[in-house]
């Protein structure tokens, strides 16, 4: 069964940057937080060895140290 939900006290900058985004994409502002939330709880498909290899390659990592620093990299700008 639907639920309705609501977000209150949205700051009018990102209430913006969500109506310029629902334009580009040709939705409602409502068809585009539809969108953004199944897309935050949607399921990633399991990689493939070979995705995961060309993956690799796409970063040139050549060491598990390189692969490592990535990782902190990535962490430390969440």
């Amino acid at each position: 069964m639907p639920v309705n939900l609501s977000i209150k006290n949205a700051p009018d900058d990102v209430v913006q940057r969500l109506r310029e985004l629902a334009s580009r994409h040709h939705r409602s502002l409502q068809g585009e937080l539809m969108a953004i939330l199944e897309e935050s709880v949607r399921t990633p498909e399991p990689l493939s060895p070979d995705d995961v290899l060309k993956e690799v390659q796409r970063l040139t990592l050549q060491t598990p140290a390189e692969a490592a620093k990535l990782i902190r990299t990535d962490r430390d700008v969440r």
